[in-house]
């Protein structure tokens, strides 16, 4: 009955097509731009009890899970020949369980044999066993797919059917099964044997030699010998093998239901908002990176001058102490806070008490027994290889094997005896710790919880073997300084290794999950792998590169198809961890100065957890040790709150910036190689090669030695004949 909303509608009506939709709509509304304002004041009742009910339920708004489909209901035409008796499903998953634990000892025997004595030989056994392997999870998983699990009482039963029915490679055709495997070891091989060489023939492989190097030298030129020369051996030959790899990992993935490898990746973290958790984490850590990336770059500019750093840039890559300047501690006599104060280091007493790698892991063994776990069985001492043989070519990178026997674990590691090997050794025999005490599941379940979860168990116990307190009870450190310089100096060791590698280990698996979903595409990676370098780490390359090179592929988790997020996930939760086992431990006052060491009711804790294997969804583990059943870098804020007040102090006394604002800024070119030593040098006019004229320089010293003791000797003599008694012959023999 409204006259004058009719004659608006009426207007409107009659205009028809005569005038443009906006003018029309100009004259009903008073604007000519469609809104959805209206709209939403008309549903803003049903809105509002909506944002209400969803609150109160936990809803997740959106469908994270998209590529989720409903399962095939029983009696479905399709879904008619699905097996439901649980009594079956339980005999085959015994069954699994027996003929898998033969098939993965001889893969994974093969796999060492190969990984400790890198031969084609070798190689070609590994390959068969591998395939066999693929073969054999391919018949088990097809036959888990013929299940419908939807009313089994078990969820044991359940969560192995899930398993078994992802079958990754096994899923492609056997011809492209080989392809792969072919493609994986081959990129491997490229990287373990890939070596630098100088002009005069002399050539370093990446351990010792080129690590040592970039840990040890602060010649610019020499620095940027072993890092391109690193890239030009191992990524760059490995550019064309890495696109092939994409293209049938993501078949793989795709026949098995997932989008892309990537997404297979993510979902063994069970969790449909894992991306933006780990976003809001790196986050949350994003302020202390910043300070300590602005105060060693403040430390780098006074060591290596305006020319090749500058403090509104990027750090170039190779000056931070490591190859792929994931860690910075070997810098860490560049940046030390308090020089005049105590610093840990237990390499000087490892050294000068004649440790060996046997005794560093026997150190490490004993470690974890004084928590009352698992020593660690015969079989390891005598099949483990903790140094680095002689006369063969073989994978240093160290890591645990589980031999799935339930009686043969293994650690490869060509260990020096320094405290960074110490801490590594117990890292490693965290892995196997976590392999024992799980070691009497379901093999299906012989996993960590996530795969964070095994990185983080041996870490944690390094955070108490890396104390000065614990140092100085094993006696590798003389005394405990307790003052402030020595805590800073202390947390800054421990920064320069956790903060420093926070967003590599994240920047790792973004590039790669960008390339599996096609957002990098192949002419790009390259670029986009310092793109993303230089957004989380600030740091760029020291020379131009191009996509003729490969950087991602030198790094070994690439070339092996190792996902890496699970090391950003580990760093966080270690914290968690430690948090927790100090609490049970009894320790007070901060988190940086606890050790667990000896204490029973921590070992209980984490071996409890550690038994679980993946037999339960990974925030029952964590809440079993936590209390809490999510991440959070809380704990690990908490640790270095002492470092972080400092920096922000200091950083803003030397008004530093935070960031790297002028991102485009590169270093000055230089040679890339230094020098050639000289083929022949001139010695007392002589032209002689240079171990010639050494040989000579000692052959005079030793001559001048001589000659002056002869003379002391005379003259004493003569002086002793005239001021003294006479002494017998034995006597002056004493003397």
């Amino acid at each position: 009955q409204s006259l004058p909303a009719g004659d608006i509608l009426r207007k409107a009506l009659s205009a028809g097509s005569s005038k443009a939709w906006q003018v029309i709509l100009e004259e009903i509304t008073g604007s000519g731009k469609m809104d959805a304002a209206a709209l939403l004041e008309y549903f803003k009742p049903i809105t509002d009890w909506l944002k209400e009910q969803n609150r109160k339920n936990n809803e997740e708004l959106g469908w994270s899970d998209f590529d989720w489909r409903p399962p095939v209901p029983d009696g479905y035409p399709n879904g008619t020949d699905k097996i439901t008796d649980e009594k079956v499903a339980q005999n085959f998953v015994d069954n699994y369980n027996t003929v898998t634990e033969k098939v993965w000892f001889d893969y994974t025997e093969a796999s060492w044999t190969y990984n400790t004595n890198i031969t084609e030989h070798n190689n070609q056994i590994m390959l068969t066993k591998s395939l066999q392997m693929s073969n054999h999870s391919l018949v088990y998983g097809k036959q888990a797919q013929n299940f419908d699990s939807t009313d089994f009482q078990n969820p044991g039963i359940k969560r192995i059917l899930k398993k078994l029915r992802d079958i990754e490679r096994a899923a492609l055709p056997e011809k492209e099964v080989k392809e792969y495997n072919n493609v994986v070891s081959g990129m491997e091989t490229t990287y373990s044997i890939a070596k630098v060489c100088r002009t005069d023939k002399t050539c370093h492989p990446l351990e010792p030699d080129l690590t040592e190097i970039m840990a040890t030298s602060n010649d610019y030129n020499e620095l940027l010998f072993a890092w391109k020369g690193w890239r030009d051996a191992s990524g760059k030959k490995m550019r064309t093998d890495y696109k092939r790899y994409v293209k049938l990992s993501n078949k793989a993935a795709k026949l098995n239901g997932h989008a892309d490898t990537g997404a297979f990746w993510r979902s063994l973290y069970e969790s449909k908002t894992f991306e933006a958790d780990l976003e809001n984490i790196y986050n949350q850590l994003k302020p202390l990176y910043l300070n300590l990336h602005a105060y060693v770059r403040r430390a780098l500019h006074k060591k290596y001058g305006n020319k090749y750093v500058h403090l509104k840039g990027p750090i170039p890559a190779h000056l931070l102490g490591n190859m792929w300047a994931q860690s910075w501690n070997n810098i860490y006599k560049l940046v030390m806070p308090y020089p005049s104060a105590s610093h840990v280091d237990a390499t000087p007493q490892m050294v000068a008490q004649n440790w060996t790698p046997r005794r560093m892991f026997n150190e490490s063994d004993h470690f974890f027994t004084s928590l009352g776990l698992i020593p660690m069985p015969d079989e390891f001492w005598k099949k483990s290889m903790l140094e680095k043989p002689k006369g063969r070519e073989v994978v240093c990178h160290a890591s645990a094997w589980d031999f799935f026997n339930r009686k043969d674990f293994r650690i490869k590691q060509c260990t020096v005896v320094n405290m960074e090997d110490l801490v590594t050794a117990h890292h490693e025999m965290g892995h196997v710790q976590y392999f024992l005490q799980y070691k009497d599941l379901h093999i299906t379940f012989r996993d960590g919880a996530n795969p964070g979860f095994h990185e983080a168990i041996g870490d944690v116990m390094a955070l108490s073997v890396a104390t000065p307190k614990h140092l100085h009870t094993i006696g590798l450190l003389n005394k405990v300084e307790d003052n402030k310089e020595s805590d800073i100096n202390y947390l800054m060791s421990i920064a320069l290794d956790k903060i420093a590698f926070l967003p590599f280990s994240y920047l790792m698996d973004q590039w790669r999950w960008k390339v599996f979903d096609g957002r990098i595409p192949e002419d790009a990676y390259n670029q986009e792998w310092w793109n993303l370098r230089l957004r989380y780490q600030g740091v760029c390359p020291p020379v131009p590169r191009t996509e003729e090179d490969f950087d991602p592929g030198a790094k070994f988790h690439i070339p092996s198809s190792v996902p890496y997020v699970r090391y950003f996930v580990s760093f966080i939760i270690q914290f968690q961890f430690h948090e927790s086992l100090c609490k049970v431990a009894g320790q007070t006052g901060p988190l940086h100065k606890c050790d667990i060491y000896k204490s029973k009711a921590a070992g209980t804790l984490i071996g409890d957890a550690m038994k679980l294997g993946s037999s339960k969804p990974w925030p029952e583990a964590m809440k079993l040790i936590t209390g809490n059943s999510t991440m959070s870098a809380d704990s690990l804020m908490k640790y270095f709150q002492p470092l972080t007040n400092w920096l922000i102090a200091e950083n803003l006394k030397n008004a530093e910036t935070l960031g790297w604002p002028l991102y485009d800024w590169t270093p000055a070119l230089d040679v890339v190689e230094p020098p050639t030593p000289p083929t022949h040098v001139d010695f007392l006019g002589l032209s002689l090669k240079p171990e010639q004229a050494k040989a000579g320089q000692w052959i005079l010293l030793v001559l001048a030695i001589g000659l002056t003791i002869g003379v002391t000797a005379l003259v004493a003599k003569i002086i002793l004949r005239k001021r003294r008694p006479y002494k017998s012959a034995s006597e002056l023999e004493m003397k």
